[in-house]
């Protein structure tokens, strides 16, 4: 099997790159562009068996001012992918996101659940997910949230854990919302789960891969500073006080039910934090 993993260098590409290890077939943005057709040649000549699309424009504040960038990235760079997909009868897999949804639902979004975007961002993200359903023959489309990896977010230079320990070194009081509640994952974990779901021939449609559990930012920067040892004050404040361009949903947190239902189980965040943590050599 020859895996076309489109973002290679992201933090999630990275990963899945590793994953699949001698049957990934990594690109990277120098090597072809989702929104130039011409580009996607490229895969064509690898003749993949699967496809999948990491890449995006993920700077939720920016697209709401770089609507175009956003759709041509998001939902055109994801028909292009899928036409190219069906042309070399490869499995198309888009990655996904946890802000298709509104957040007003009390309880994790399952896969049924009807998505509803409330900013630029998700509403791109979610016609890219319309465009693979309806163009690709056969598709996944994996949604994941809140990642963090090794090789930290393209153009946002690291991720939140990284952020937040960079933090503790600078300040004596950190100040993290605590009213919006996510699924922090651990990017190594949504890989392996990316390959089970192909080598066990996973139905094809929509599936949640996050860490199981969820917590808010506030909770979550506890964590990274309970596990390391590292004594800062954080304090927790509203989102009314960190305002943002965009709006994001007060509850964007996934359940892996589907997955499970194959038995495909990702373990909690917490762990897979840990792991992470070990991973870039702040633990032993």
């Amino acid at each position: 099997m020859r895996v076309a993993i489109i973002g290679a260098k992201g933090q999630l590409g990275t990963d899945l790159t590793e994953v699949f290890d001698e049957q990934a077939l990594p690109f990277t943005h120098e090597d072809l562009d989702v929104t130039i057709p011409e580009s996607l040649e490229i895969l064509k000549k690898a003749k993949p068996d699967v496809i999948i699309n990491t890449a995006a424009y993920h700077k939720t504040d920016e697209c709401e001012d770089n609507v175009i960038k956003a759709f041509n990235v998001n939902a055109i760079g994801a028909l292009n992918v899928a036409r190219v997909a069906n042309e070399v009868d490869a499995i198309n897999i888009y990655i996904g996101t946890d802000y298709v949804f509104d957040g007003k639902k009390a309880k994790p979004y399952v896969e049924e659940d009807k998505p509803n975007p409330i900013n630029v961002y998700g509403l791109s993200k979610y016609a890219g997910e319309i465009f693979t359903q309806n163009y690709s023959k056969k598709y996944y489309i994996i949604r994941v949230a809140s990642l963090f990896g090794k090789a930290g977010a393209s153009g946002k230079g690291g991720n939140f854990v990284e952020t937040m320990i960079k933090l503790s070194k600078e300040r004596k009081e950190i100040r993290v919302v605590n009213d919006i509640t996510m699924s922090p994952t651990y990017t190594k974990d949504a890989a392996e789960a990316i390959k089970k779901i192909i080598s066990k021939k996973l139905p094809f449609g929509i599936y949640h891969v996050v860490n199981s559990g969820c917590c808010t930012w506030y909770d979550f920067a506890k964590a990274i500073f309970d596990i390391l040892k590292i004594d800062v004050k954080v304090k927790p404040i509203s989102s009314k006080e960190f305002p943002t361009k965009a709006r994001r949903p007060k509850n964007s947190a996934l359940s892996n039910e589907k997955l499970q239902t194959y038995g495909i189980k990702m373990r909690h965040w917490k762990p897979a934090l840990k792991a992470y943590l070990k991973e870039k050599g702040y633990l032993e």
